[in-house]
């Protein structure tokens, strides 16, 4: 066994091409990500968990039935803009809202060390989620908000070796994590200007 993030495939190792962001290798990265809810430990993000994890199996069975023109995500959304129901393309529009909202909470709590992570996620979801949400779906979040772990806690889990080895050092932590989570926003900026600028946001 190893620390958290080297168990999962980073956001800095999905490779970028021409054609665009490499869909399995972006799903395989993403799946990481419902991990680190786990990591936070509580029952209130089980939601959050299960929206990323349904949003991540509608752009897997789009791949899985036309895997030759889904090979990037942009090559998936285009292919799939003729179609009646669009369901990868407004599920991996929710799956980077939902990464979004995740990264800008993890980078506020890397840029100050005194933040506590109820309050990073709090205000990540103001800019990133909310205007989307009724007001029973903002009250599952403002419960999960609360939930949060003590920031001290979630980085000592992070670090951790579940077998028992020692535990990363922090400089190298911060560093894995900043890289992580410095691709996960270039990724999710390309792919928002990419739906903004082809309209492929439309209808949602």
């Amino acid at each position: 066994m190893a620390p958290y993030l080297e168990t999962v495939k980073s956001f800095a190792d999905v490779p970028i091409a021409d054609a665009g962001v490499d869909t399995l290798a972006f799903l395989e990265a993403a799946q990481g990500v419902v991990g680190l809810f786990e990591l936070l430990g509580s029952a209130a993000f089980v939601p959050v968990q299960n929206d990323l994890k349904g949003n991540i199996a509608k752009v897997r069975a789009r791949y899985d039935a036309a895997p030759a023109q889904s090979s990037t995500l942009e090559l998936l959304v285009v292919n799939e803009k003729g179609e009646k129901k669009r369901t990868a393309t407004e599920g991996l529009m929710w799956l980077l809202r939902g990464l979004s909202f995740t990264c800008k909470a993890l980078l506020a709590a890397q840029a100050n060390p005194s933040t506590e992570l109820s309050a990073a996620f709090t205000g990540s979801y103001e800019v990133t989620l909310k205007k989307f949400h009724n007001f029973v779906v903002k009250g599952i979040f403002s419960v999960a908000m609360k939930a949060c772990p003590y920031r001290a806690d979630f980085y000592s889990k992070l670090a951790a070796d579940p077998a028992g080895g020692p535990p990363v050092p922090a400089d190298k932590l911060n560093e894995e994590l900043n890289k992580w989570l410095a691709a996960l926003d270039n990724i999710v900026k390309r792919m928002e200007d990419f739906y903004e600028k082809g309209g492929h946001n439309k209808g949602f």
